[in-house]
């Protein structure tokens, strides 16, 4: 039973490894997020903000910076920094284009900024890194499976705890 515990712990430490640097490029995006909107303050044609305040020019540099900063990281570590490079470089495009794709969708649903869409708001980056590192690696269904679970629990523990340092103002 220990042996099936740890062969298990691993392959959830597998998991979080891989999603790292998506993860850091969505956290980065929120904590170094600035002033200046992707869409720039522009409405669609439905009359509605194409994607909102929410997702800032500056937030993209960041989290892609980081995220990839990351990915260079893990290079070091696994002897391949130009594969690393590329992986860190599409999981935090991904996750960045992702979460602005979930943003454009509550828009186009009448939601505000700030506005809970259960399911979307926690999946929205982990959706976008996943097809956007597919193009140079082949992501095994149980990690996508796994990986997602793991992010609608981390999402929700990290926004709780954002929430109770003062950091959100809300708690989901």
């Amino acid at each position: 039973m220990n042996l099936f515990i740890a062969k298990n712990f691993i392959f959830l430490l597998n998991v979080i490894y891989f999603l790292f640097p998506a993860y850091i490029a969505n956290m980065s995006g929120c904590i170094f997020g600035g002033k200046t909107p992707i869409d720039k303050k522009k409405d669609f044609i439905d009359g509605y903000r194409i994607i909102g305040d929410g997702v800032t020019l500056e937030g993209f540099i960041y989290g892609i910076l980081f995220g990839t900063l990351t990915g260079i990281i893990w290079g070091l570590k696994d002897g391949n920094i130009l594969l690393s490079f590329k992986i860190g470089l599409l999981l935090s495009l991904g996750a960045l284009i992702g979460d602005a794709v979930g943003s454009f969708i509550k828009r186009r649903l009448g939601l505000s900024k700030g506005t809970p869409a259960p399911i979307l708001d926690q999946l929205d980056f982990f959706v976008g890194a996943i097809l956007m590192v597919s193009l140079v690696v082949s992501v095994p269904m149980n990690y996508i499976f796994l990986g997602s679970i793991l992010t609608l629990v981390l999402h929700l523990i990290f926004n709780i705890m954002a929430y109770f340092l003062g950091a959100k103002n809300v708690w989901y």
